[in-house]
């Protein structure tokens, strides 16, 4: 084992991770997520063959430890945090109130969604990964990621009920 590797990747993914994990269980409290994630990663690092990205491989951790506390915790309503626009200076207090209002509607309509379709659109939409990287954590192929994610996309705008949303 690499704990100097480890520690590089904690410093090069530990926010992706983090951010990653405020989405995918709804509350900031996620420090020690964060933590595990890594600690995790040290005890299965000879599990790691180098066939994904270090960054796909530890948010495929995250996932699944999400998921742990999800089911320890039997919480059903697990996203209620979309990150807000308070660190913005450049724009009004009612562009404010409407981003926070139109994320807090998309994040109430990500959270109606069936599981399937809640993590496509986590991983793809709002955390950017590429096909490969989200089939990697989902152990999906390819194929299943692009068409659950079109159907996902296509739910979550039937979902929301006011405005015009670009997803």
């Amino acid at each position: 084992m690499d704990e100097e590797l480890i520690t590089d990747w904690f410093d090069s993914y530990s926010d992706d991770i983090y951010k990653f994990l405020v989405y995918y269980m709804s509350t900031p409290d996620v420090e020690d997520l964060v933590q595990e994630v890594f600690i995790k990663a040290i005890d299965r690092y000879d599990s790691f063959k180098g066939d994904s990205s270090p960054k796909t491989w530890l948010i495929s951790i995250a996932r699944n430890l999400a998921i742990d506390e999800a089911r320890k915790r039997k919480r059903q309503d697990w996203r209620k945090l979309i990150k807000t626009y308070d660190d913005r200076t450049d724009i009004s207090p009612e562009e404010k109130q409407l981003a926070n209002e139109t994320k807090h509607q998309l994040h109430q309509a990500i959270s109606k969604l069936k599981q399937d379709y809640q993590d496509v659109v986590i991983l793809r939409g709002i955390e950017e990964l590429s096909v490969a990287e989200t089939a990697s954590i989902l152990q999906w192929h390819d194929t299943k990621v692009r068409v659950t994610f079109h159907r996902a996309l296509k739910a979550l705008k039937g979902k929301v009920k006011e405005g015009d949303y670009e997803f």
